[in-house]
């Protein structure tokens, strides 16, 4: 069974516009063609702030999400450079869990 993809707002509105179109391309496709099928095996599991999270590599970049195995959802929680992702992603993820 696929998983449905959710995009939170910041990941529509900021991150993926931000990104180089060469590299928006390749997170799009990484994100329909390999978080639908098997989210849970494909990404890496975070750690402590990011309990419950997880991460997926595309080049210097990463896709921080998480999957309800009970909807067979994945939220994409944030995208963007690996320099910068997991402040960004923290921030996010704080006022997410908040509401």
């Amino acid at each position: 069974m696929e998983y449905t993809i959710v995009f939170l707002r910041n990941v529509l509105k900021k991150n993926l516009p931000d990104l180089p179109k060469t590299i928006r391309s390749r997170v799009v496709d990484a994100i329909h063609d390999r978080l639908t099928v098997d989210p849970l095996n494909l990404g890496k599991p975070l750690h402590h702030s990011f309990k419950g999270h997880r991460r997926l590599r595309v080049s210097d970049y990463r896709i921080i999400y998480s999957v309800n195995t009970v909807k067979h959802a994945v939220t994409i929680v944030a995208v963007g450079h690996r320099d910068t992702i997991y402040e960004e992603a923290l921030k996010i993820i704080d006022t997410y869990t908040l509401q």
